[in-house]
């Protein structure tokens, strides 16, 4: 009896306990559907409202459904009849992208860095139903440097523009190293470094880039406190809008680079020297720590530790530390050195965070092949998961680096393109490589592990074409067929794609767009008189001549009237360098006369492609400026930020001196034209002209002087262009 009750009574505890189970089971499923159905309202409110920034309130006739499909391949689906457009994918940045298709199918438009210019009818166009699959799993965006190039100023209005782009355009990876140095200064504080020991490590806010990868160190200035807030508050704005989007960011882990002053407090450490450009002094070159070291190991944890608390959670993690620079020399045998490199960073990482994957730029493998032969790079990432890597081969059109080291043996990777150096401006580019290129490689038997597709320009905001058809790449496994893509993308981008603007087309893929300069540098952006590797060919100025012909047609375009602007500041640039030229050789020959009339009128074309410039909506000296001031009201700060925006547009370090040669009003009239000015004085009186003591000068102490855009910039383009050529 009394057996039997302890049985009932176990049975009823059992019972209980198995429904307590149960019912706290039910709750959980029950939660686990809420927060996913609360993720996917975020996700599609996050979709509505990219479409509400870019369509206005005709995003509201929209259908959105965001399906349940979890495959690695991202896919949308659009159909539209009686006025009903209706989109469905698997992700936040597959929806954008097939209404932005749907959009460019229909000739509605398109998105360009300008802003969205759209012409949306009454009534949605009928479209069969399309679906569209990306064979890359990633279409990752941006390389190191354009952190550096592109947004070290950008105010949390441009990225949210800017993330708009990217969703639209269907990427879903970035690069995103804002307020890096804020979480470091956090770690080397703990570990008892002094404020004055950190400031000598960091660089100007446009240089980080550079201090990140360990190629220099105290360049530009230091990081004032003010920055990290800024930074801080900004990041966290980019990485929930991100989340939002379905966009994995890249963020930074610790590559092995450490204040030097960390030696106070680690007497025993072994570090090494690195060295990027012999042109900077010892005193601006970093050291570097090896991750077979125990503080390497710790400092990288407490990193992400750091990272963590302010910012959450993150996979992707950036460690470079031989980018472009020699390898260490330790005595052991090179091979069995970058095994265990690799071996070591990714345990490092992973102590930091289990599921973490290790993020490498692949440019190196292809810039410097006399060091980083296939058995070095085999080695690198010998002993690292295949499925924990992801090395990013983006400077294809540089350089082929994946198929001499056959496909990275495995390890996950990423094709694409650097189309743009530094943010220079002129008309460059393989379109027929960046048309063809991915296919290829898709096809390719010897591809293995191939995972996404990147754009990777250091400057944005220029040659929008390339852009925009690397974005459509990204998007199909077949090639694009120039022929039918450029018409096409003209009549979204102008409004329509008369025959003479065809034509024109097919001239600039003979000539600007036949192949990439790595390097478009006008001699007058060099401070020189010699010939620069500016693409000259006379298919250019025919191509510039036919565009400029549609004029009556498309003049009510916003585009159309940039893109003439842009072209006639082109050929301005070609001619008054020809004038430079002719200066140099009269220079040369000591006729000081003719030197001068030569130069005096390569700087009349400067001014007046300047002032064209000034009606251009990006191409803006005082727009890059702008960008600066808002970081700060203090005027002594401001205008640290401002010396340090000029900076990286003009002299860089020095030694790095004139790489991003931008054709910019403001920077052509008061940088540019000047210095020309200078130097063409100098070698008529000939007076000594300090180039670089004037360079710093302009940097840390003028301001942008005021000039009167022409009255009607497309009509003096056509002008300008037809006096060029007469001339």
């Amino acid at each position: 009896m009394l057996a039997g009750l302890k049985i009932v009574n176990h049975f009823f505890c059992y019972s209980y306990m198995l429904a307590s189970i149960l019912i706290c089971f039910s709750f959980q499923i029950n939660a686990q559907q809420t927060v996913v159905k609360k993720d996917r309202e975020t996700q599609l409110r996050a979709a509505k409202q990219v479409l509400q920034r870019t369509l206005g309130n005709k995003a509201k006739n929209i259908q959105l459904k965001l399906l349940s499909d979890n495959s690695n391949s991202d896919t949308y689906e659009y159909e539209a009849s009686k006025n009903k457009l209706i989109v469905k994918a698997n992700s936040v940045n597959a929806l954008t992208r097939g209404v932005y298709d749907y959009l460019k199918n229909n000739n509605m438009g398109m998105l360009g860095w300008a802003g969205p210019s759209f012409s949306l009818p009454a009534k949605w166009p009928d479209a069969s139903k399309t679906n569209v699959t990306s064979p890359f799993k990633i279409r990752q965006a941006y390389n190191v440097v354009t952190a550096g190039y592109t947004f070290p100023y950008w105010t949390w209005q441009r990225w949210e523009q800017e993330l708009d782009w990217q969703a639209m355009h269907g990427f879903n990876m970035l690069m995103a190293p804002v307020a890096t140095e804020a979480i470091a200064t956090r770690v080397w504080k703990r570990l008892g470094l002094t404020q004055a020991e950190i400031d000598s490590f960091y660089t100007g806010p446009s240089l980080l880039p550079w201090q990140r990868m360990g190629n220099i160190c105290k360049v530009g200035g230091t990081l004032p406190p003010e920055w990290h807030y800024d930074q801080i508050a900004l990041q966290h704005k980019i990485l929930k809008r991100m989340r939002e989007l379905d966009m994995q960011p890249v963020v930074q882990s610790f590559a092995g680079f450490v204040p030097k002053a960390i030696k106070r407090i680690y007497p025993d450490i072994v570090m090494h020297n690195t060295l990027w450009n012999s042109g900077f002094p010892p005193s601006q070159r970093p050291v570097i720590l090896m991750p077979g070291d125990e503080l390497f190991v710790k400092i990288t944890k407490m990193y992400m530790e750091e990272w963590k608390k302010e910012f959450g959670e993150a996979t992707y993690y950036l460690v470079d530390s031989f980018n472009e620079m020699e390898l260490p020399e330790t005595g052991k045998p090179i091979t069995d050195l970058l095994a265990e490199y690799g071996k070591f960073t990714f345990d490092a990482i992973k102590a930091g965070n289990p599921d973490a994957v290790w993020v490498i730029q692949g440019w190196m493998f292809g810039y410097q092949r006399h060091i980083w032969s296939p058995d070095r790079v085999k080695a690198l990432f010998s002993k690292v998961p295949d499925n924990k890597v992801l090395i990013l081969d983006y400077a294809n059109d540089y350089a082929n680096s994946w198929e001499p080291v056959n496909g990275f043996n495995g390890k996950q990777w990423v094709y694409g393109f650097v189309p743009n150096m530094g943010g220079k401006t002129a008309y460059t580019g393989d379109l027929n490589l960046y048309a063809t290129g991915a296919a290829r490689t898709l096809a390719s038997s010897k591809k293995n592990n191939l995972v996404g597709f990147s754009i990777s320009g250091e400057g944005l905001e220029n040659n929008e074409v390339i852009y925009e058809l690397l974005t459509d790449v990204a998007w199909r496994t077949d090639s694009v067929n120039l022929d039918t893509w450029l018409p096409k993308y003209s009549i979204n981008r102008y409004g329509a794609c008369p025959a003479a603007l065809e034509q024109s087309w097919k001239l600039l893929r003979k000539s600007a767009y036949s192949y990439l300069i790595d390097h478009p540098q006008f001699n007058w952006q060099t401070g020189g008189f010699g010939k620069s590797r500016i693409n000259r060919d006379s298919a250019f100025f025919q191509s510039v001549q036919l565009f400029l012909s549609c004029s009556e047609q498309l003049k009510n375009n916003a585009n159309y009237r940039a893109d003439a602007i842009e072209r006639v500041a082109l050929v301005l640039g070609i001619k008054a360098e020809e004038n430079f030229i002719e200066a140099g050789k009269s220079f040369n020959k000591n006729d000081t006369v003719t030197g001068n009339k030569y130069g005096t009128k390569g700087i009349e074309l400067l001014i007046q492609l300047d002032r064209l410039l000034e009606s251009h909506p990006l191409l803006r000296l005082e727009r890059w400026i702008g960008f600066a001031e808002k970081h700060s009201n203090l005027p002594a700060l401001k205008q640290f930020y401002v010396a340090n925006a000029k900076q990286i547009v003009t002299v860089w370090g020095p030694p790095v001196n004139d790489y991003s040669c931008r054709i910019w009003s403001g920077l052509v009239r008061d940088f540019y034209v000047e210095r020309m000015k200078q130097l063409v004085q100098a070698k008529t009186t000939g007076k000594k002209f300090n180039k670089n003591e004037w360079e710093v000068n302009w940097v840390n102490h003028s301001s942008i002087s005021s000039v009167e855009p022409f009255t009607d910039p497309l009509q003096s383009s056509i002008e300008l262009f037809k006096k060029a050529l007469a001339d």
